[in-house]
């Protein structure tokens, strides 16, 4: 995408973001009042302050006085037709009130779920996370009647290798809570919450929204940080059929393992906190500690698969004949997930697709990067509860618009100087296009 969008990208954009019914809302609540400014000129003018990257709404303002095209993409014929700064005010105050925060929220999943039905592995892996947003104090006694959260203090502590605080952020506003996909970087779903919510809290709602935007059973994984490592979470999860990638919290101070349940003192294999299983070549001494070689998930039994290391690797281990005796295949322990699924996820935290999966939970840190840096999300420039909702929900209308242009957009395909529309793209002009006749 362009650093500086052409008018054809923005009429593109424009014309993808599906925002009949709040238009229409917004048109009701007016009612046979003035229109000086019609709803599609003042929608139209907010979504331009964030796509061009202005600083303020008045920057943008100042532009359409002076550019003529851009003016009349959005339905501006004179330079007098631009509207004032209060009234955008007042728009941003009443996009915020409700129906029409939830018709807002209702552009951004209709836009998720056609970007969903035409690019077949979009949200198939995704990712988790939250991030401080800067905003200011709504003015007045009314300002917590609206019926919106209310901005507060935020603290995140962040912890070096030895688990002691390393770095303290602080803040005041807002958390904007995401869920991405890991792939192609593009929002699922999205709450917007006091600065002092846990993560996990949100987790259910951030769920059910980005299933509800996206084909049956499309979503596999979820990768997150230690922040939504709880029981509730992975009860959730294990529910609606998402795999978790979710980093452990260290919680036991003492007893760094543990034996496995069924097993008594008798038997060699132990755990840890993370839920990596172990034995024990109990025939050296000192007793040997060897991690045990995970086979696979037995999602019909609810069980995870472990092997003898030594078996598996093909290596000679001292205790071969005590654990496995005259078995060929080996010493064969498997964990039922029932006995807690934080604990023993469908994926084991020791594993190599348990880390390759976790590395892409770097794309929701890039999401929000853009969402605040490129777009203005946190830049604190909003004042109040229902402007501050209505801007940030205008930036993930931007977002989602963004992506299904880019994804439009012709492909090289390897011949020189050659581009062309790819099948991806060739469905979505499709869908867009209006019902000919």
């Amino acid at each position: 995408m362009e650093d500086e969008p052409s008018l054809k990208t923005l009429r593109e954009f424009l014309e993808s973001v599906r925002d009949g019914r709040l238009l229409e809302s917004l048109r009701s609540w007016r009612g046979r009042g003035r229109d000086d400014y019609p709803v599609e000129v003042l929608w139209g003018v907010l979504l331009l302050t964030i796509v061009l990257r202005h600083p303020t709404i008045e920057g943008c303002l100042e532009e359409l006085g002076r550019n003529e095209g851009l003016r009349r993409m959005i339905g501006i014929q004179t330079a007098a037709g631009v509207p004032k700064k209060w009234n955008m005010s007042r728009f941003l105050d009443v996009l915020g009130r409700e129906p029409h925060l939830t018709l807002l929220r209702e552009v951004f999943d209709t836009m998720v779920a056609r970007l969903g039905e035409k690019v077949g592995d979009l949200g198939r892996h995704t990712s988790g996370d939250s991030t401080g947003l800067s905003a200011q104090p709504g003015r007045g006694k009314k300002t917590k009647k609206t019926g919106r959260a209310q901005p507060d203090g935020g603290r995140k502590e962040y912890l070096d290798e030895n688990g002691n605080v390393a770095h303290v952020v602080e803040w005041f506003g807002y958390k904007l809570h995401l869920v991405v996909d890991a792939r192609h970087e593009v929002s699922l779903a999205y709450r917007i919450t006091p600065a002092s919510e846990a993560d996990c809290e949100q987790l259910t709602e951030l769920v059910t929204q980005a299933r509800g935007n996206l084909p049956k059973e499309r979503i596999k994984t979820l990768a997150y940080d230690r922040a939504a490592d709880d029981e509730d979470t992975h009860e959730l999860l294990n529910e609606s059929g998402i795999r978790p990638v979710i980093e452990n919290r260290g919680l036991w101070k003492e007893d760094p393992e543990r034996m496995l349940p069924g097993h008594d003192g008798r038997s060699n294999v132990v755990y840890d906190e993370s839920g990596t299983l172990y034995c024990y070549n109990k025939v050296s001494t000192p007793p040997i500690r060897q991690r045990m070689a995970y086979i696979g998930h037995e999602p019909s039994r609810g069980t995870l698969k472990y092997r003898c290391p030594a078996r598996h690797g093909g290596w000679k281990c001292p205790s071969d004949e005590r654990c496995n005796g005259s078995a060929r295949y080996g010493k064969t322990v498997r964990v039922k997930q029932e006995i807690n699924l934080r604990r023993f996820p469908a994926i084991p935290r020791a594993t190599k697709q348990f880390e390759r999966l976790y590395r892409g939970r770097t794309a929701v840190e890039r999401v929000n990067a853009r969402l605040k840096i490129f777009w203005g999300a946190d830049d604190g420039n909003i004042t109040g509860a229902n402007r501050f909702h209505a801007y940030v929900g205008a930036v993930m209308v931007v977002h989602i618009g963004l992506a299904g242009v880019l994804a439009q957009a012709p492909r090289w395909e390897g011949t020189l100087g050659t581009m062309r529309l790819d099948p991806i793209a060739k469905a979505l002009r499709q869908a867009q296009s209006p019902p000919s006749g």
